[in-house]
Formats: structure tokens, sequence, C-alpha cells
């Protein structure tokens, strides 16, 4: 399948979005601790076209603090374990927390806490699948592959517009 891809501005820094054919498979964050090749991202796709279009308005949407769940189609490329790591954190509830711990419990692992983390800082499509809502035991911010300050921020951004909505 081809790779395209495309940058755009968000609250965080700016964003780099890969597409597999009409499939999400990347969003990237500068200086991001496992952010692959440049030239793995395929030629330059147009922000108008599947799946940038969606994604660019779902994202907009979510730091417009209007959207707390997205629904985009995506291609995430890695190891059966992985993929239910990720699968789970799509389920953590928008403004909320899980350790690394309940994420192992949540997929029936519960031994595998480290195994977890591993897997949650391979997340390639970061912010949509919300790896930055996965703190340590203590609920400490641990690890976080676009740096602890974009998780604190993300994270403090999710509480208060948590906060609001309940208000």
């Amino acid at each position: 399948m081809t790779r395209t891809h495309t940058t755009i501005d968000s609250p965080y820094g700016p964003l780099t979005l890969v597409a597999t054919g009409a499939e999400l498979s990347g969003l990237y964050m500068t200086e991001q601790r496992h952010r692959p090749p440049e030239e793995t991202f395929g030629a330059p796709g147009d922000p108008d076209d599947a799946p940038f279009a969606a994604a660019i308005r779902q994202l907009g949407a979510y730091f417009a603090g209007e959207l707390t769940a997205f629904d985009l189609p995506l291609h995430l490329d890695g190891t059966p374990f992985q993929r239910r790591v990720w699968d789970a954190l799509c389920r953590i509830p928008y403004g909320e927390t899980w350790t690394y711990g309940q994420l192992a419990d949540r997929i029936g692992q519960p031994t595998a806490s480290r195994a977890v983390g591993l897997a949650n800082g391979k997340n390639p499509v970061g912010i949509i699948v919300p790896c930055h809502r996965v703190v340590g035991s203590t609920g400490s911010l641990t690890g976080y592959g676009g740096g602890l300050d974009r998780k604190r921020r993300l994270l403090d951004f999710e509480s208060r517009t948590f906060s609001r909505d309940l208000a």
C-alpha cells in the first residue's frame, strides 16, 4: 500500500500524519522517541484527501475541547500483543488515567505491566490512540514518547475540559 504524509500545526507543536492507503497509520510529534525515519512516511499527501481530512477535522475538534473520542480508520502495524494494548488504550475514558497495571489487567495479562509499558511507548498514533492517559502505579507521570511536558499538558487539557463539561 502507498504511504503518504502531511504535517499540521497543533497546540503541542507540529504533528506529522501518515496514511497507509486510506487509513491513518501514524501521528508523530517532533522529537518523539520512537519516531520513524522521515523517508518511511512516503510522499507528501493532500490534506483534503482521506484519511487526512477527517483526522485534521477531528484533531481540531479535540483541541477545541469539543471531541472526546476519535472515529478514524486506523492501520496500526505492530505485534498482536501491541495491537491488543493499543486497542485497550482507546477504551480509557477521556479525562481519566489508568496505570500500566490496570491496562495489563484489562488485556488479561496482569503480570505484564512492563511489556504493556513498552507496547504503549511504541504506539504509532499518539493522541488519537491515547497513550498519554497511562501513568505509573502511584499516579506519577512516567515515560511518554512525545515527552513528559506534552503528556502533562495533554492530561491537564483533558482534565480541565472534562471538569468544565461536568459543571
